[in-house]
């Protein structure tokens, strides 16, 4: 745990103010759910909530059983980082904060396609070159729970000459769709 040097202190109603500096370093936005934990020594952490991250472990099995079915590269994201990789290296893309074009998906509720930006479509600080393979042809769907963006499905080419189309669409906007009742349960 790195210290910061910043104290505040606890009102009256028992708040703290996370100071701005901070919010903005770990992306924390107004009205975003924090989970708190407190170790044996006595210190409380706060931990961003991950809703979607609840399901990491069904999203990796459905991320899986689509690449199976696809040969694309699945990736499952959500609100700050990639929380499943199937079709492709997970250890390349694993926890990598996304980028602004799947922050935009998730803000406007749209899905998108792009191919001009490769893997920078959906990962913020990933190699461009990953195992000799092109994801040059990116499909971003949102996944919307009760009104709200939590995460995102992403489907990418794996070859050069290969683009994904209306049916990966499709399939990007089902899979979201899924995980999204599975997070309503």
């Amino acid at each position: 745990m790195k210290a910061t040097g910043i104290v505040r202190r606890i009102d009256d109603l028992g708040r703290v103010v996370i100071p701005k500096e901070i919010r903005r370093t770990m992306r924390i936005r107004e009205g975003e759910p924090l989970e708190i934990f407190v170790d044996r020594e006595g210190e409380v952490i706060l931990k961003k909530y991950s809703p979607i991250g609840e399901l990491s472990e069904f999203a990796q099995e459905y991320a899986d059983a689509l690449s199976d079915e696809t040969g694309h590269a699945v990736f499952v994201l959500d609100r700050d980082v990639i929380i499943a990789v199937s079709g492709i290296s997970r250890k390349t893309f694993m926890d990598k904060p996304i980028s602004v074009d799947a922050e935009k998906a998730m803000e406007d509720r749209t899905t998108l396609k792009i191919d001009d930006k490769g893997v920078k479509a959906f990962c913020k600080d990933c190699p461009d070159n990953i195992e000799g393979y092109s994801l040059s042809s990116t499909i971003l769907s949102p996944i919307i729970v009760e009104g709200d963006p939590i995460g995102v499905v992403v489907i990418s080419n794996k070859e050069e000459n290969q683009e994904v189309g209306d049916l990966e669409v499709k399939l990007a906007n089902t899979a979201a769709s899924f995980l999204a009742k599975q997070m309503e349960q």
